[in-house]
């Protein structure tokens, strides 16, 4: 490809991409082509020869856009996830020309230096321990493995055990302590580090989902050895927060190492309203929080940080003849990856972009809106939201005056109507033995007007499932 080439599909990426984000709001917030009908239309024999690069990506997003799901858009509600902020976009694709793999501080010094200028800000946008060590991971999943991993070591290590050198066949066993209502990937990260189901200890959680205190003294109070206790910022389903002043004197009276799975609800220690709910995480051992989500750089980015910045660096840090050591911060040294892109990059321009003032502000006008569609849907008189809205996530209850197995269907019904119509996107889950709408607000361009209007759409979806269901 010619240097004239190449410029010409750079522009008409631009141009695409410009236009595809203006048409957003205005776009249904649902697919229009299915999974089945996506992949028919992506279907065809592995290509032979070589074709042209701008009808190759004029091709892709012909195929692609249809099936495209408008996270960028402002009613988008289905999950907790950002809307991928225009300037970490513009960043990620110089990224993406500039090619850095970095891992290390000599090869990719810019990369690498970018990194840890960021790693400084976050800990300082958050207020964690200064001292600690950040990964650049690819999500919660992989920044709770990441931590965990670290802990793994670390209590381990107390116990003289050196889980790097010698493996798990025969160490000591190790105690895993979470809250029953802790997010899937949490599971996901102990089973990837070889802590089976069987071995995990679940505290009780009250109404809204939050670890109870007491339940957790009381399952940690027997555990002798190496201990490894999960807390939670921001309940998938409530939005809740674990206790963690007092889960953290608790698990400190035992010398266990308490990780806290923060993907979205660490961003509460951003936004000077809703920093109390985030009261006493400081005093824990570890943190996994996504940039993705509340900070909105695109896909994928999250961070795994580390109190004790030689405990991580044990458990993922990569070593070979032909790597430079020195004195530097490597990238490489606290991410299970060697290979990846700079992700440091996108997450500089946001934070830079957004400033401490716009990264509170977003957090705080979120949490507004979804308390503001709270109280909307919860004024409909066979509407019940179920949780204390203190942050971004509503759960809702549809047919409160009706048999449990009927509303449970028509919820069901509703959500993939409202998901049909495309006015906005909400997602469904099973929580307290009901079907349930979730609502996640997490999005940077979503308006009063906008929540407003999603809030009659799911109504007016409720209402029309309700008539023709059959409602006692």
């Amino acid at each position: 490809m010619t240097d004239r080439m190449w410029r010409a599909v750079l522009a008409d990426v631009a141009e695409r991409a410009a236009a595809y984000r203006e048409a957003a709001p205005q776009r249904p917030h649902s697919p229009r082509r299915s999974y089945a009908e996506a992949r028919a239309a992506f279907d065809a024999p592995t290509p032979e020869r070589g074709a042209d690069g701008a009808q190759v990506i004029a091709e892709l997003a012909r195929l692609a856009e249809p099936g495209l799901a408008n996270i960028v858009g402002p009613r988008f509600f289905g999950w907790v996830m950002g809307q991928s902020h225009p300037t970490g976009v513009a960043a990620d694709w110089l990224l993406s020309a500039w090619g850095q793999n970095v891992g290390n501080a000599h090869a990719t010094p810019s990369a690498s230096a970018c990194e840890e200028v960021v790693a400084r800000w976050l800990l300082d946008l958050l207020d964690l321990p200064r001292q600690s060590s950040v990964g650049f991971v690819s999500g919660a999943t992989m920044a709770n493995f990441t931590c965990l991993a670290a802990a793994r070591g670390e209590v381990l290590r107390r116990v003289d055990w050196d889980v790097e050198a010698d493996g798990l066949i025969g160490a000591p066993p190790v105690h895993v302590i979470v809250g029953e209502e802790a997010h899937s990937t949490v599971f996901s990260a102990l089973r990837y580090l070889g802590f089976g189901a069987r071995r995990i200890v679940s505290a009780p959680a009250d109404d809204e989902g939050r670890m109870r205190a007491g339940a957790f003294a009381r399952a940690i109070a027997p555990l002798d050895g190496p201990i490894i206790a999960i807390a939670q910022a921001g309940h998938i389903n409530s939005g809740a927060f674990d206790p963690f002043e007092e889960i953290a004197e608790a698990a400190r009276a035992k010398g266990a190492w308490l990780h806290v799975d923060g993907a979205f609800g660490l961003w509460a220690r951003a936004c000077g309203d809703r920093a109390h709910l985030g009261r006493g995480l400081e005093l824990c051992d570890s943190w996994g929080v996504d940039g993705h989500k509340w900070l909105q750089t695109p896909y994928d980015s999250a961070y795994a940080i580390v109190r004790d910045a030689d405990a991580h660096r044990r458990a993922t840090g990569i070593s070979a003849s032909y790597l430079p050591e020195g004195e530097e911060r490597h990238p490489a040294d606290y991410t299970p990856e060697l290979s990846r892109r700079a992700r440091g990059f996108a997450a500089w321009a946001t934070i830079k972009a957004f400033g401490r003032e716009g990264i509170d502000a977003l957090v705080s006008r979120d949490c507004a809106l979804a308390r503001r569609m709270a109280e909307r849907l919860n004024a409909a008189p066979d509407v019940e939201v179920l949780n204390d809205v203190v942050l971004n996530q509503v759960a809702v209850r549809l047919g409160s005056d009706m048999d449990g197995a009927l509303a449970d269907a028509l919820t069901a019904r509703t959500i993939a109507r409202i998901q049909r119509e495309g006015v906005c996107f909400v997602g469904g889950a099973h929580w307290r033995g009901r079907q349930i709408i979730r609502i996640s607000v997490c999005g940077m361009n979503t308006t009063e007007a906008d929540a407003d209007a999603s809030a009659e759409a799911i109504l007016g979806a409720w209402r029309a499932e309700r008539a023709a269901g059959g409602a006692r």
